[in-house]
């Protein structure tokens, strides 16, 4: 039907030069009016981005906008970008995915507060072969007054895979199109009949002499890019996420067929059970019958986030047994077993071998990034780990902010105490849990200590002593590290960022599974929330706390003694106001591995 359609648009084109544009079809008629006005609409929202000579496009009124890594890689962090306006404006880099080819930058206002014209976000799941589709950029720099180049065309494929180039630019489950885009091109946006945003346009099939659009073109769908904006809006250099495994198929690559583990390396995957030789049904909710749907899943999320997955083992006795497990994803910049993704591994650029030189001279240093001037240096901080450490401050303070107004416990740097009643350990034993923190002042606080008394067994820890053993925090056996655990949620509280000489940065954006009674059935979706992420270290121990963005309530938080090992899990809820108006959880759930360790119901805190 939509060939048809397109069939009859081309009439229209050539008709209407004729002056017989009067007798056509309403519907056609109308048709070319929306398409127009979805032009329209869109454009005051491209952006020519003049350092990199590429696109991009404007996705809010304050200013952020997507475009390609590879338009601005090796570029300031102050760029030039201009509008269709013809106004030129300063911008600064704000987070990238070299992996994914994608870069957040944001457009500086020329008046302070005036919204910049922005496009809406589509749901790119919903694009399907034979839709239509507009692309908008500035192929071989031709807007040299800012206006946007249009071409229009078809869908020609969806959840496309395009191998990474020498570790970089894996376009994962991207959009093919016939809408031409040419060099220039890169970075802009990929738009449906409904003036929303459906991807990011970054590699085409050229005629490798001229440099000309053979008719087949990829978009990063937007999907992808929402599953960074997180951490792009924080800053960060995003990694891709790993399985830890590698999988294999017994067809052809590009065949229906089975998805068997065949390669496995330590991981929490590895932990959660898989083996090789399992066959891997679904992955973050969709089936899985070829390693380049695979591939294309895995590459939609970021390093760290927690996932379903469901596998089938057979079983010696002819039998089979299929389990659903949430998998936490490795990164895929270093990996053991080759490319993370099956695909093959990647070789390294041999790198030349410097000329000697003569004795007593030094070798120059090689050059660093250039630093910004202008308005955009104010926006800007280096830090290693960081494309733009200023945006990673501006979200961890607004994060922090939001979370203070549930309580300030500022004040309470003393002992701590809680008192719970539950059930604890493998058998579930109704049991009374008293944890307390005994606080030896801010000039000993290394000697801080840490009791927890378990249905009248005694613990305790000095997290800060540098002497203090590795078999130490994670008591009570089998918690995973409660102890410890404790004594770091009283560091947020009571100190902020000051309770930390490690890292405490934003993490971006992660899933949140709250905990579920039905443990046999659980429901991942509905049990998932889309949380806002500290990551904070300490002597050695690193933490991940999720937070509510509804509320900003600490949901839960998760604490490694070891990187090796799973961590120790504790889940908040039930939350109440004390007799001072501060919101403090009246349940916990601890959890090490797949087990439960302690279910607890606070009958008391007592902060000094």
């Amino acid at each position: 039907m939509k060939s048809r359609l397109f069939l009859a648009l081309l009439v229209i084109l050539s008709t209407s030069s004729l002056g017989l544009s009067a007798d056509l079809d309403p519907k056609l008629k109308q048709f070319e009016s929306s398409r127009m006005d979805v032009i329209k609409k869109v454009a005051p929202a491209v952006v020519a981005v003049v350092t990199g000579g590429g696109s991009g496009v404007l996705i809010s009124e304050d200013g952020f906008a997507l475009t390609n890594f590879h338009v601005v890689a090796g570029q300031s962090p102050a760029l030039k970008c201009g509008l269709q306006d013809g106004i030129l404006y300063d911008a600064v880099l704000v987070g990238l995915d070299k992996v994914g080819d994608v870069a957040l930058i944001k457009l500086l206002p020329k008046e302070p507060g005036k919204p910049f014209p922005f496009v809406k976000l589509a749901n790119s799941d919903k694009v399907q072969v034979g839709d239509f589709s507009i692309a908008m950029g500035n192929p071989f720099m031709l807007a040299t007054d800012f206006s946007p180049t249009v071409t229009f065309g078809l869908v020609s494929g969806t959840h496309r895979y395009q191998y990474p180039e020498k570790g970089m630019f894996e376009y994962t489950d991207c959009i093919q199109i016939d809408t031409s885009i040419n060099p220039g091109n890169s970075g802009g946006p990929l738009f449906n009949m409904n003036a929303e945003l459906i991807g990011i346009n970054g590699r085409g099939s050229f005629d490798k002499r001229s440099r000309i659009n053979s008719g087949v073109g990829y978009a990063i769908s937007i999907n992808q890019i929402k599953n960074f904006m997180g951490h792009l809006r924080a800053g960060h250099f995003i990694d891709h996420a790993s399985l830890g495994a590698v999988v294999s198929s017994g067809l052809e690559e590009s065949a229906l067929g089975k998805v068997t583990v065949s390669g496995m390396i330590d991981s929490d995957a590895s932990r959660r059970g898989i083996k090789i030789d399992d066959q891997i049904l679904f992955f973050a909710g969709r089936p899985m019958t070829s390693v380049n749907q695979f591939k294309n899943v895995l590459g939609l999320y970021p390093k760290g986030w927690r996932l379903p997955l469901t596998y089938k083992r057979e079983l010696e006795n002819g039998s089979s047994e299929r389990k659903e497990i949430l998998v936490r994803l490795m990164g895929s910049e270093k990996t053991e077993i080759g490319n993370p993704n099956g695909a093959p591994p990647v070789p390294a650029d041999p790198k030349p071998m410097p000329m000697p030189l003569p004795k007593g001279q030094v070798p120059p240093k090689a050059p660093g990034p250039k630093a910004p001037t202008g308005p955009a240096a104010k926006l800007y901080e280096a830090k290693p780990g960081y494309a733009n450490y200023h945006f990673n401050k501006i979200e961890k303070e607004k994060l922090l902010s939001n979370f203070k107004k549930n309580g300030d416990f500022s004040s309470f740097s003393g002992n701590w105490q809680v008192q719970t009643t539950g059930k604890i350990g493998d058998k579930g034993r109704q049991a009374v849990v008293v944890l307390r923190i005994i606080a030896k002042g801010a000039k000993d606080a290394k000697n801080d200590l840490v009791q927890g008394i378990f249905d009248g067994i005694d613990f305790s820890v000095e997290p800060l002593a540098v002497e203090q053993s590795g078999k130490a925090l994670k008591d009570p056996p089998g918690s995973g590290g409660l102890l410890v655990a404790f004594f770091q949620l009283r560091q947020l509280l009571a100190y902020g960022e000051k309770g930390f000489v490690g890292d405490f940065s934003h993490g971006g954006i992660e899933p949140y599974y709250t905990p579920t009674e039905n443990t046999l059935k659980p429901n991942y979706a509905t049990q998932r929330i889309d949380a806002e992420v500290l990551r904070t270290n300490l002597a050695g121990v690193n933490t991940k706390w999720y937070f509510n963005p509804s509320d900003y309530k600490l949901l839960g938080y998760e604490v490694s003694t070891d990187r090796e090992d799973d961590p120790c899990e504790i889940h908040l809820s039930d939350y109440k106001k004390d007799s001072s108006g501060r919101e403090v959880p009246g349940k916990i759930l601890v959890k090490y591995g797949d087990k439960e360790y302690a279910s607890l119901k606070v009958d008391g805190w007592k902060l000094e």
